[in-house]
C-alpha cells in the first residue's frame, strides 16, 4: 500500500506533506510581502521597508505607469491573491493527490508557474523600464521562483500519471 503513494520509477512521494509544507510557507511569506506592499499602494502605510535601493520602492510601487494603469487595483494585491490561491490549492488532497486529484496538482503547478513567470517579468522590468529596484518586490519574486522549484516534481508526477490514464 505504501508503495502506491510513490510514482513508478520514483524513490519518494512528491505529495508528502514534508514536500508540500515548504511551498505553503513560501506562499504565505509571498502573500505577506504582497499584502504589505498592497497596504502601501493604497496609502494605509506611509512607507515601506527599503534597505538597499533608496526611493526605488516608492518609484516602482506608487509612480510607475503600470500602477497608474491598474488604478484603483494595486498590482501587489494581484500577487497576494495568487499566493493565497497557491496556499489553498496546496492544502487540497492527501498524500496521494498526485494520482487521486491530479488536476488539482496540475492547477497548483500552473499557479506556481504563473507566479514564477510574473516574478521574472517584474524583476526584468525593474532595471529596464523603472530604472530602480524594490527589495520587497525582488523578495516576492524569489519566493515565486522557490515555489516553482519546490512544487515542480509533484506537478510533473501528476502530468505523467494523466498521460498513462
Amino acid at each position: 500500500m505504501e508503495n502506491s503513494l510513490i510514482p513508478p520509477g520514483w524513490s519518494h512521494n512528491p505529495s508528502e506533506w514534508f514536500a508540500r509544507l515548504p511551498v505553503i510557507v513560501l506562499a504565505l511569506l509571498g502573500c505577506g510581502i504582497a499584502t504589505y506592499l498592497t497596504l502601501y499602494q493604497v496609502d494605509v502605510l506611509h512607507g515601506v521597508w527599503e534597505p538597499f535601493f533608496g526611493d526605488g520602492s516608492l518609484l516602482i510601487l506608487k509612480k510607475s505607469a503600470i500602477v497608474r494603469f491598474l488604478h484603483p487595483v494595486p498590482d501587489a494585491s494581484l500577487g497576494a491573491g495568487a499566493y493565497l490561491a497557491e496556499v489553498v490549492v496546496e492544502l487540497i488532497g492527501g498524500r496521494d493527490r498526485w494520482r487521486t486529484r491530479p488536476w488539482v496538482v496540475v492547477l497548483n503547478g500552473i499557479i506556481a508557474l504563473s507566479l514564477a513567470l510574473m516574478g521574472i517579468l517584474l524583476t526584468i522590468c525593474q532595471p529596464v523600464f523603472f530604472h530602480h529596484f524594490c527589495t520587497l518586490c525582488l523578495s516576492s519574486a524569489a519566493c515565486s521562483l522557490a515555489i516553482l522549484a519546490t512544487s515542480f516534481r509533484e506537478a510533473w508526477a501528476a502530468v505523467r500519471f494523466l498521460r498513462t490514464r
